[in-house]
Order: C-alpha cells, then sequence, then structure tokens
C-alpha cells in the first residue's frame, strides 16, 4: 500500500492539516478524542471533502483540489468500519455480508465468502436477523461487509471502543486473522495505544488537528506509557500452549519458560505484564515467592521525569522493566549489566 495525503479542512476555529506517506500494511491512527481523527478518516473515504489538497492510493488520484478531481465514496474501493456497527436492520446477516460484494464488477471479487465467513466464526449467524447479534458479533458483521466489497484499504474508525473490555480483546484475533488471511492494508483508528500495538506495526500522530509525525507503534507506546503516572508501560507476550501443573501453567515465550497463575482458559494466547511488576536483582535470589526469575541483560535505558525504563535482553525475548532512579545507582545498572527479573506468577494477565 502506498498512501500519499496532504489535505486541510476548517471548521471555524478548528483545522485539520494533515500531511504524510504511509506504506505499511498496518498502519494506525493516534490521538485524543478531538485530535482530528475521524475528520480524516471521512476525508479519506471520500464522506467529507477537503477545502484544499490531494489523496493518492496506490498512485491513484482519489482526490485533488486544483486538478478538481474527487472521486464518490462508490469509486475509492475504500472500505469503513465504523465505532457502531452501521448494519442494515431490515436485511439478515447472510444479506447484509452479500450487500458489497452484489454491487462490484465480478472481476474484482477476490474474497471467499466461505473463507472468511469460517475465519470470522459466524456460519451459526447467516440467517438471523441483525438486532438478535450481540456487540461483538455486529462487529464481526461489519467487517465480513466490508472485506467482501474487496477494498484496496480498510479504515477502522474506533472499532472496539464501544465494547467493553473482555468483549474487546475477544474481538482483536478475528480482526487479526481476517487482515492476515486476505491481505487487505488497513489504518487503524484509535486513541488506546493497547489496541494499536496489538493491531498494527506503524502510527500516525495526530494532535490538535495536526498530523505530527510517523513512527513504531512499539516507539510510540515507549514514549507514552515509560514514566507516565498511570499504569506504566505494559510488555505484551505471546505465549504457546501451557502444561498443566496443577495451581500452575508452565508457557514457553521463545524458548524461555514462564510460571503462571492457573486460569479458565489454559491456551495458547496474548498475556500483558506490567512493567512495574518486574523486580531486578544483581544476582540470583536465594528465596522468593515470585515463581519467575530470569537472567537477563540491560540492552538500554530510558530516562523519564520520575522513573526509568530498563529494557532486558532475556534470552533473545525483550522486557521492559520499570524502577525508580535510585535503584538505577544502587545497582549500577548501564547497558551490558547483568540482572535477574524477578515476576509473581500472578502478575500476568490474559488479553486473549
Amino acid at each position: 500500500m502506498l498512501l500519499e495525503v496532504n489535505v486541510e479542512k476548517h471548521f471555524g476555529e478548528f483545522s485539520v492539516r494533515a500531511a504524510f506517506t504511509l506504506s505499511s500494511e498496518k498502519c494506525g491512527v493516534f490521538g485524543p478524542s478531538g485530535s482530528g481523527k475521524s475528520t480524516l478518516m471521512h476525508m479519506l473515504a471520500g464522506l467529507l471533502e477537503p477545502d484544499n489538497g490531494s489523496i493518492r492510493l496506490n498512485g491513484q488520484t482519489l482526490f485533488d483540489k486544483e486538478r478538481k478531481i474527487s472521486l464518490p465514496p462508490e469509486l475509492r474501493r475504500v472500505g469503513v468500519v465504523f465505532q457502531h456497527a452501521c448494519l442494515f436492520p431490515h436485511l439478515s446477516v447472510r444479506k447484509n455480508l452479500l450487500y458489497g460484494l452484489n454491487r462490484l464488477p465480478r472481476q474484482q471479487r477476490t474474497v471467499d465468502i466461505d473463507q472468511l465467513v469460517r475465519v470470522l466464526r459466524i456460519e451459526e449467524l447467516l440467517d438471523r436477523s441483525v438486532s438478535r447479534l450481540s456487540g461483538g458479533e455486529r462487529q464481526r458483521v461489519a467487517l465480513g461487509r466490508t472485506v467482501l466489497a474487496c477494498p484496496q484499504l480498510i479504515l477502522l474508525d474506533e472499532p472496539l471502543s464501544g465494547l467493553d473490555g473482555q468483549l474487546k480483546y475477544q474481538i482483536i484475533p478475528y480482526l487479526r486473522q481476517v487482515f492476515a488471511e486476505f491481505s487487505i492494508p488497513m489504518l487503524f483508528i484509535s486513541h488506546s495505544l493497547q489496541e494499536l500495538r496489538l493491531m498494527t506495526d506503524e502510527a500516525l500522530v495526530m494532535s490538535k488537528g495536526l498530523a505530527e509525525q510517523t513512527m513504531s507503534t512499539e516507539e510510540l507506546a515507549r514514549s507514552r506509557s515509560l514514566g507516565s503516572s498511570e499504569r506504566g508501560y505494559t510488555n505484551l507476550l505471546q505465549l504457546d500452549t501451557p502444561e498443566d501443573l496443577g495451581r500452575l501453567l508452565r508457557y514457553n515465550w521463545g524458548g524461555i519458560t514462564l510460571m503462571l497463575l492457573k486460569s479458565d482458559n489454559p491456551a495458547a494466547g496474548q498475556f500483558a505484564l506490567g512493567a512495574r511488576d518486574i523486580l531486578l536483582f544483581k544476582k540470583h535470589p536465594e528465596a522468593t515467592s515470585a515463581r519467575n526469575m530470569l537472567a537477563c541483560t540491560v540492552r538500554r535505558m530510558y530516562e523519564t521525569e520520575w522513573l526509568t525504563g530498563v529494557e532486558l535482553d532475556c534470552q533473545g525475548g525483550t522486557l521492559i522493566a520499570e524502577v525508580v532512579p535510585q535503584a538505577v545507582e544502587e545497582m549500577g545498572l548501564q547497558p551490558g549489566s547483568e540482572v535477574v527479573a524477578v515476576f509473581k506468577a500472578s502478575a500476568f494477565r490474559r488479553l486473549y
């Protein structure tokens, strides 16, 4: 994908100005409410015309003020999944799915509907009225309808913000699998760093109507989370299927053994580990109640206003711990220092 944007839109005293180029297949747009994210999305989709500038997608001009080009939404092949699913209430799930596909020339129909239905796990919903769907089911159907329109790009405008925390993380695996299976580029718009880290590789940062910069999503997370007064940085770990040890589960993380509390869902998945739940020791402690003790090397350090982020190389895996500056001084921590990272089996939180 190659998305080239240079647009302006004015609303009285508020203006949106965005000039950027994105080439990653999994891009995010990050910013607080009111930063201009949704306005940008509407301009890309053709739902709102910029006052000035141009938009090009994969070499095709979607909008150019000077050349008086403004393709209508139906000709842009840019799909949109809104915060609220916006399904047609008078149509069944099946007819909602087929709505865009039926209006597409046969030569552009590149997505197999049966395969998509299997990936989204909505086989049993096809003949159901959309009024009988849960919030998560509605979002899966909305995503399926958009994918079946075979767009060049899909815009997801805060698609998870209307769902509660647990349901949100149940939807993310479906989103990830769909975009992996069908290779459709996406622009994931969100104010949640956690969602962006799970869904994207690169992010465009917006603030007060301006597109400020692009950076890797992980770089963005570290710059915004480390040393923050809230929960701080969160390590995200993909863990393989565990071995049941009775009250504990033994997981494999890239060749490293991790011990977690037994849960209702003892399976492979994505887990979160807070950087402030990791204790650092200069040598292996003689005895501790914590079940995880990893020999690590300090890779680099991040100074913040009141905490220091310590990036650790744990036999190839990466963890970040947050400690007070006094601990850094007392332990003599610097890149290359050997430490032991210690954390409890109960410190992990399953995301999905």
